[in-house]
């Protein structure tokens, strides 16, 4: 998808946000590699399966987005002292989160299950009522060296 394409499905998108028209962003399956959407409006956008790698997506707001089977690989979802990406409620099933910063992002209520958290940086994250079942937090930074990082134990029983 061209930076053209996007900016329409974009334009779109927040018309239909605003109950102005447009129509909800369905990006399922896009090529979204290294896109800039840093501040973008996607909540409760269709972003199933799309490929999101290394794509800075600092300040967005990913409320109750579709991320499921989602390549977040190495995506930037943070920014050091400035507003972080909003998941609230944001179905990240299966995602590949691979070496993401999430750092400081609002992960609360997201579904994470079985989602690939392996060497994502997780500072002050906001981990609570998210549901880790069956996630893979190994090397993950920060889950817990911080206090800022707030998760409900309960999230990680199987």
């Amino acid at each position: 998808m061209n930076a053209t394409e996007l900016l329409k499905v974009l334009e779109n998108h927040q018309l239909w946000l605003e109950n102005n028209g447009g129509e909800r962003a369905n990006l399922a399956g896009a090529n979204l590699t290294d896109a800039n959407l840093t501040g973008a409006n996607l909540a409760g956008a269709n972003l199933r399966r799309a490929d999101l790698r290394d794509a800075d997506l600092t300040d967005a707001n990913l409320t109750d987005a579709n991320l499921t089977d989602a390549n977040l690989r190495g995506a930037n979802l943070a920014r050091a002292n400035l507003t972080d990406a909003n998941l609230t409620d944001a179905n990240l099933r299966g995602a590949n989160l691979r070496g993401a910063n999430l750092a400081g992002a609002n992960l609360h209520g997201a579904d994470l299950r079985g989602a690939d958290l392996a060497r994502a940086n997780l500072a002050r994250a906001n981990l609570r009522g998210t549901n880790l079942r069956g996630a893979d937090l190994a090397g993950a930074l920060n889950i817990f060296s911080t206090p800022k990082t707030t998760i409900d134990p309960r999230a990680l029983l199987g």
